[in-house]
């Protein structure tokens, strides 16, 4: 009897420590994985990757009437709401940074989620523009 409770522990073990692995590389580029695709950062990180990046496309995910209030210049405009529908006409290579924003950042990361699930590879959610510390510009 001991020797089977042995075994089935044993066994019990194995399977747990197969199950509690790390995510690899290969994690990463399956069609599906349960590790996020993009990347959170702050303001600060945010605005030393535009200044250093050649190309990116920063991307505010919040309304119409916010963004014609406040946004960060050069900041492209696709709601949220809209990013499933939209995002593959208007964003076409899935390799291109993309920076994301909205007021505080929920939107935001419900957008990276979206467009991770849609295969863009290169996601950086900063946020909010509530937390962004430099220039806006408005109109």
């Amino acid at each position: 009897m001991k020797k089977i409770l042995l075994i089935l522990l044993a066994g019990l073990l194995f399977l747990l420590a197969a199950c509690s692995g790390e995510p690899t590389d290969d994690d990463s580029s399956a069609p599906y994985s349960p590790y996020p695709r993009w990347q959170v950062i702050t303001a600060s990180e945010a605005h030393r990757m535009m200044a250093e990046l050649d190309s990116f496309i920063l991307l505010d995910v919040r309304t119409e009437a916010e963004f014609q209030e406040m946004r960060i210049d050069g900041a492209v405009l696709i709601p949220y709401t809209e990013i499933t529908r939209r995002a593959e006409a208007e964003l076409p290579d899935k390799d291109a940074v993309i920076l994301i924003y909205c007021r505080l950042g929920r939107r935001s990361a419900l957008a990276a989620a979206d467009l991770a699930a849609l295969g863009y590879v290169n996601i950086y959610d900063l946020g909010g523009i509530a937390n962004w510390p430099y220039e806006t510009a408005s109109g």
